[in-house]
């Protein structure tokens, strides 16, 4: 009887619903323990009051979670990415401190080698809504608790990480989600994003709003037969002189393509700062300037790349979650979002943790 007048009690909140309480502790064979999340809704964004909030944090929004996930009890430690990776990025070394010096592509890197193990789960980074929702913990507060019993950050971490786990978790069992490293999520970024963000189990802005869909297929080798310098039979190379002209032509093949792209883009793009027309995240927002240009995945999917029309290469501002151990109090509340030129962007202060669902 007291559990059911509990849920009543729980669904006749405004700002927090969770349905079904309950969070079951999990652990993969590399170590990594995982805490059940049950599905629930919650209102994201700036809390109720905080007159500290950045722009990008509003409007407050409301967002339901429809399905349980599994995230990470702790960040990635630099012993479980060297188990996986058979290298130790950290700047700052400890086998149990979170890994950090990691981009978002290293991140991808990581959960592709874990996803390569088969275990029965693919692992992943969690959305920015998925990671809120567990950081918050049932909370509509600024914070997730008294910072200096559960988070390390300017005001006692002698500017340095520390070993996972030694602060206090929040009321699901997370640790860390607070101060430590900012965590990678899985959206891209746009400022303007939770004015329009869908209130079931939000993904972030898709890929190119305003770019412009280049098809055709990829852009390595590019379509209509072998790349140029390949041997004249369609055998693979075999002697180095024609390793090294296949080489020649493929870098022929895709600079021919990025002009392509050059072309189709408006004359005089070029990589821009924040703000202005044309940026990822809309008029204003602050993005790269210059459109961009979506091109179809080799998969087969139908998936989509954001590629920068200038060099070639992926992109997409990349969002981190959850303050770091050189950050304010003002900056490690629960709501704070923080986003980064280009997802190769490596810093001390940010690592992840993942979410897995099973297959």
């Amino acid at each position: 009887m007291k559990s059911h007048l509990k849920l009543l009690v729980l669904a006749s909140l405004p700002v927090f619903t969770v349905f079904g309480l309950g969070q079951t502790q999990l652990r993969n064979a590399n170590g990594i323990e995982f805490v059940r999340i049950t599905p629930g809704e919650f209102m994201m964004g700036c809390s109720t009051g905080d007159t500290e909030c950045n722009p990008d944090e509003s409007p407050r929004h409301r967002v339901r979670i429809t399905k349980p996930f599994e995230i990470g009890k702790y960040e990635i430690t630099q012993a479980q990415w060297t188990g996986v990776m058979q290298s130790n990025p950290a700047a700052g070394k400890g086998e149990n401190r979170p890994v950090e010096f990691v981009s978002k592509f290293d991140a991808q890197d990581f959960i592709a080698q874990l996803n390569a193990k088969n275990d029965g789960y693919r692992y992943r980074l969690p959305t920015e809504a998925e990671w809120e929702y567990a950081a918050r913990a049932g909370v509509d507060t600024p914070y997730a608790g008294s910072l200096g019993e559960i988070a390390w950050y300017a005001a006692n971490s002698d500017d340095e990480t520390h070993p996972i786990g030694q602060k206090k978790p929040n009321a699901w069992g997370l640790y860390d989600i607070t101060g430590n490293v900012r965590e990678w999520v899985s959206d891209l970024y746009s400022e303007t994003y939770y004015g329009i963000s869908p209130v079931d189990d939000p993904t972030g802005p898709q890929p190119c709003p305003n770019g412009v869909v280049a098809r055709g297929g990829p852009l390595r080798g590019g379509p209509g037969g072998p790349p140029r310098g390949a041997p004249p039979t369609g055998r693979p190379p075999q002697t180095q002189q024609e390793q090294i002209d296949q080489l020649r032509g493929e870098v022929q093949e895709l600079r021919q393509q990025l002009q392509q792209l050059r072309d189709e883009v408006a004359p005089g793009a070029a990589r821009g700062g924040r703000g202005g027309p044309g940026g990822f995240g809309g008029p204003g927002g602050r993005g790269l300037q210059g459109p961009m240009v979506c091109v179809e995945q080799a998969d087969g999917r139908g998936g989509v790349q954001l590629i920068d029309p200038i060099d070639g290469l992926p992109t997409g501002l990349p969002v981190a979650r959850g303050g770091g151990w050189d950050q304010s109090g003002a900056y490690l509340r629960l709501s704070a979002r923080f986003t980064y030129y280009g997802p190769t962007l490596r810093l001390s202060d940010i690592g992840f943790r993942l979410v897995r669902e099973r297959l």
